[in-house]
Parts: structure tokens; sequence; C-alpha cells
């Protein structure tokens, strides 16, 4: 069925790259228009050059469009996809630098030292919602997938402020169910798997391998080899024996961005200084220099190929299933391809028990011509309940408060729940000298 997806903040890369092999692998999306949009127009034009080519390849017929206009990307969409990110990440960087010259660390420091920081969420709410209004004016019927960060405090922030919004959230953490599987060497085709939770804090909460209960198989590596493993891992690896001391502790594995060694890494004990990380081998200065590494180099070789007529790019790049859920729900929605697919939305009917029924869940949901429809999930253990409610919950509630009454009191409290804020001037001076960071001219007269 032919439609029309728009794609905002689409030079990056490696994520168009994995939207085209899943666009040429989909069952009923040939003919569509993929419209690009990005305001570095060099990378759009490698990426839209790049996306051409592929699918030529691939023998689709897409229609691929590319501006720097956002209105005219949206004209007519059917689907809008935002993965833009405000001041990329050299705007991040910077933040962090100041950060830990005030005494942040990495680890379970959620809302400065990782991806969903403070001062980068203020841009990306302010886009994320000057979208939605451009949406309403030139595509209103069109669905909202949100991939960009901060997706937990977008998805709840725009489906409170405005009731019966199509958004959906979307975030590929999930796929580390998948990568489980190949560590403990099991067949992903034969798994079923539950992970409810809010957005990079979700567990496996059920596990099933060909119809019997996987958690003995779980339990059986652990046991025979993973000490083995571990001696063959560095500290940048995303099972390592932290992972496994949270499952020893909590009965459930913690997947994706939950407890990695990155800075937002859950679990700010085993962080709490360089001794104790090299006891549990985690090192999130070197996780987030090979994470950011290997994205520049793969989006380096996706630009370089774009103009080598001499390479084969569906050979460069397979054309397999890349993991990401966004092209699965579109194909469901406008196709009636029917699936589960794992979404990120309002806890409205209670999916999750004891998270806010206003706040955003991540869970399963199948999804049809008819919409997204939530599945209830299996509780959560209460301890985890409350750590999602004081660590994810909470923070959240209160930086968007601050964001919705322009307070930089309320700034400063957001800063005060992180784990490695000691006093309250020490919060204020982030906050401070984050306001005056060169480009933080508008954040800084928004919280006067």
């Amino acid at each position: 069925m032919k439609q029309k997806i728009s794609i905002i903040g689409a030079g990056t890369g490696t994520f168009a790259v994995n939207l085209m092999k899943d666009l040429c692998l989909s069952k009923g999306l040939d003919e569509s228009t993929i419209s690009l949009m990005d305001i570095n127009e060099a990378k759009l034009d490698a990426v839209h050059r790049f996306l051409t080519r592929y699918a030529a390849e691939a023998g689709k017929h897409f229609v691929i469009e590319k501006t720097t206009d956002r209105r005219e990307c949206l004209q007519n969409a059917d689907f809008v996809i935002n993965s833009a990110l405000v001041g990329g990440y050299d705007r991040l960087f910077k933040g962090w630098e100041i950060a830990k010259k005030l005494g942040y660390r990495f680890g379970g420091s959620l809302h400065i030292l990782h991806d969903e920081a403070f001062w980068t969420n203020f841009g990306q709410l302010q886009l994320m919602e000057e979208i939605y209004h451009d949406m309403q004016e030139v595509c209103p019927q069109a669905w909202y997938i949100m991939v960009s960060n901060p997706v937990m405090a977008a998805v709840t922030y725009l489906h409170r402020k405005y009731p019966g919004i199509k958004l959906v959230g979307m975030c590929h953490g999930y796929s580390g169910v998948y990568r489980m599987c190949d560590l403990m060497g099991l067949d992903r085709n034969k798994i079923s798997f539950e992970i409810p939770g809010v957005n990079h804090f979700v567990w496996l909460n059920r596990f099933t391998y060909d119809g019997q209960d996987g958690k003995p198989l779980i339990e059986a590596w652990v046991r025979e080899h993973s000490e083995e493993y571990f001696r063959h891992i560095d500290a940048s690896n995303d099972f390592g024996p932290k992972i496994f001391d949270l499952y020893r502790r909590y009965g459930l594995m913690p997947i994706g961005d939950t407890g990695t060694a990155g800075g937002g890494s859950w679990g700010w004990e085993y962080h709490a200084d360089d001794e104790t990380q090299k006891h549990w081998n985690e090192n999130p200065e070197l996780w987030f220099k090979v994470i950011f590494s290997m994205n520049a180099d793969r989006i380096q070789s996706i630009l370089d190929a774009a103009y080598d007529d001499s390479i084969r790019l569906s050979e460069k790049f397979p054309m397999e299933p890349s993991g990401e859920p966004m092209i699965p729900l579109i194909e469901a929605l406008a196709c009636d391809h029917g699936q589960i697919v794992v979404v990120n939305i309002p806890n409205d009917k209670s999916y999750v028990e004891g998270v806010p029924t206003d706040f955003e869940v991540e869970i399963p949901a199948w999804v049809d011509k008819d919409g997204v429809h939530g599945l209830h999930t299996k509780p959560l253990p209460k301890p985890l309940l409350a750590c999602i409610l004081r660590d994810r919950v909470a923070p959240v509630e209160t930086e968007l408060d601050a964001y919705e009454t322009h307070s930089r009191e309320r700034l400063v409290d957001l800063v005060m729940m992180d784990p490695w804020t000691h006093s309250r001037r020490q919060a204020e001076q982030l906050v401070e000298e984050i306001l005056n960071m060169s480009g933080m001219e508008e954040m800084r007269e928004y919280y006067q």
C-alpha cells in the first residue's frame, strides 16, 4: 500500500540505512514515498543518494525525496518519524565536561551524564512539540513516531497536553533480548518474551524458549558459562558482571539501557568509585567512546559508500532486518499486517501495574489497522516498581514541571535527585554553568 513516510533528522546515516533495509523487506510498502528532511545539506544529499541506490538494487520502487524544509517534508504524510537531535552531540558533550568538573560521575546519572541530559531534553521537547503543531496544519491524520530521546518524557508530556494525539514512542533497547539469546547460543526464532517497564528501564519479565519456560536456560548458562565469559570481555560489553548481579538481586534480567555500562546505566552503586567499577568490569567512559566511535565510523562509511559507484550497497550493507521497530509498526498500521510490536505509550489502562496511568510505559502492543492496543503485562516485583517510581518517574515529573512552569528552581530540584549531587549549591552551580554555555541562550532566557 502506498504511504508517505516523512523522516525528520534523516541525515543520521545509520538510522536511515536501517530504515531502508526494513522497508525493502516489508511486504506491503513498495511504491511508498520516503521524504527525507535535515538541516545538514551535505548529509542529507548523501543519505538521499544512498537510499535511492539501495532501493534500486533491491528492486523496490520507492519515491525518495529530500528537503531542508520541515513543512514541505510533512506535506500529506501518513507517518512522521522524528529522529532529530537539537544541537547535536557537541552540546551534550560540552555539558558533560561541566558536570564532570563539578563532581558528577557516569553511572546512574540519567538526567546529566546520559543522552537524556536536561539541557538536551529542553531543545528536544520544544522541537517535538513544534513538529506536532506543523503536523496539525499539514498532515493532521498522520501518525507521529518518536525515536529521538527523551522518549519517556516526550510521550508523557505530549499525550497529557494533547489528548488523542496519534503518537507512539519507539526504542530498540528491547532487542537486548536477542543479544542475550546470541550470547547463550539460543535460537532467536524460538523465543517469546515480555519486557515491561518505562523507557530505558525494562526487565525480562516473561521468557519462553521453544514453548517452555526459558528461565532455567538462563540459570544454567550463568552457572556453567558466565565466569569463563567474563574473563574474555572488556569493560565496554553490554552483558558484563553487573548485569548478572542485577539479575541475581531482582530475579529478572535488565534489558537494553537499563543496566549497560553507559552513563545513564542504572545502579549508581556499581559506579561509586574507580575501584568499584574495576571490580565489576565497568567503564562508562570506554563504553561511550566505543559507542560513539562505532557510530561515527559507520555513518562515515555510509556517506562514503553513497558516492562510490563501484560498491554494490546491498552487499556491503546486507538486506537483513535491523531490529528497529518503526517499519513493523508502520506496516501493521498501514497494511493491516497485525503483529506485536514493543512500543512506548501512556499507561492509561494500567498495562504496567503501579506506574501512574498518565505516564509513559514501554510494553508489547498488538498493532493493526485499528491502532495500537497495549497488552497488560505480568506485574513487576515491588522492589523494581519502587525503583521505577524513584529513579525514572519522579525525575521526569520534576523535569516536566520545570519545563511547563519555566522554573529554574524546579530545574535545580531535578539535579538534586541525581545520585552524585551532594549539596544544593553544587546543583545550582551546574544549572548556572549549563545555562551559560554557548548556544544555550534560548534556554537561559526560558528559565529566567
